[in-house]
């Protein structure tokens, strides 16, 4: 059996890279419906760094959740070490990968050990290492539930309708903005999957890697404006967001549609002017939709592209990473 206690990264107070603490914890026990995960990596997503800053309610939730100190983190790749008695379909030593409990703040996966519910888990593609599937949970799912299927009934708390997304094919022209980062670059290669055409937006430095993943065209926005160069597109996925966001509006053609990652500002009256819609939602947890993502990642249909690791230990340096922006696929801990 394993040591009743590990080691994990702690916020005791809320603020900067600084305040992440490596301390020594108790072991979680998995209740019922849940598995005991011996962590190999973990993938680094915005909301452990807002968590990090003082965010402790989830947009849609009543309150917060969250006490001092906390585990952050929510994605994780692994090895079952235990298994509640209820659950079926994993067994001890299966390796799996997962977004844990999101959207909450409850995933404290920045730790040597979790405690998962098996229902957040899917098996790991053989094809694949550890680093590389916790790079994929949050941004892979977020990808797949804006574009691909939505995959529950959950009310959106950013939109009073249920957001659905656009079928996409040969004929569909996709302008992802913000295309090199984590949700950015699985959009990209799942609209190409679908056999859409995909317009990717982000800075110079990053085309190369874009083109190699199958955009179609390329603009450096620290040159041109988007708006400026294109119309007549059927989606703009936005992963970036703030108060340019609307300007992407303008690149649609009537009866496209934009989906911002980060809800917007959007001006009701000029959208409807232009004849286009606006819809968001909010990842959620999903194994089963990750199996799907996982069997084209293990048949490298799509991949996931690392932008750095850094040593649980050092999850204050791969903060820092984040903070400096320009993030070409995903950050991951690993945990030796």
């Amino acid at each position: 059996m394993p040591t009743h206690t590990m080691k994990a990264v702690r916020l005791h107070e809320h603020g900067g890279p600084e305040v992440l603490r490596y301390d020594e914890v108790p072991m979680p026990e998995p209740k019922p419906g849940e598995v005991l995960v011996r962590v190999h990596a973990v993938g680094v997503n915005p909301p452990d760094w807002y968590l990090r800053g003082g965010l402790t309610t989830m947009p849609g939730k009543p309150g917060s959740t969250v006490s001092l100190p906390v585990i952050p983190g929510t994605d994780v790749s692994g090895v079952v070490e235990a298994v509640a008695a209820d659950v079926d379909g994993l067994a001890v030593g299966d390796e799996v990968f997962g977004l844990l409990r999101f959207p909450s703040f409850d995933g404290s996966a920045y730790a040597e050990y979790v405690a998962a519910p098996a229902s957040d888990l899917a098996r790991k593609p053989a094809g694949i290492d550890h680093v590389h599937a916790a790079g994929a949970p949050m941004a892979g799912l977020t990808a797949w539930q804006f574009l691909i299927e939505l995959g529950h009934d959950h009310p959106s708390p950013f939109q009073e309708v249920r957001h659905r997304p656009t079928a996409l094919d040969a004929d569909t022209t996709v302008l992802v903005n913000g295309a090199a980062g984590g949700v950015g670059h699985f959009a990209l290669q799942l609209a190409k999957w679908k056999g859409a055409q995909v317009i990717a937006v982000a800075s110079g430095a990053h085309e190369a890697f874009l083109r190699e993943l199958g955009a179609d065209r390329f603009i450096d926005y620290t040159k041109s404006r988007p708006e400026d160069l294109v119309h007549d597109v059927d989606l703009v996925l936005d992963t970036v967001g703030g108060p340019d966001s609307k300007r992407l509006l303008h690149t649609l053609k009537r009866g496209g549609s934009q989906f911002p990652v980060f809800p917007g500002d959007f001006d009701e009256e000029e959208t409807a002017k232009l004849g286009v819609t606006v819809s968001s939602a909010q990842v959620r947890s999903n194994g089963a939709q990750l199996a799907e993502l996982g069997r084209l990642l293990d048949a490298g249909t799509v991949r996931v592209a690392i932008d750095s690791t850094f040593a649980l230990a050092e999850a204050r340096t791969a903060h820092e990473r984040a903070a400096r922006g320009h993030i070409q696929g995903k950050i991951v801990l690993t945990v030796a």
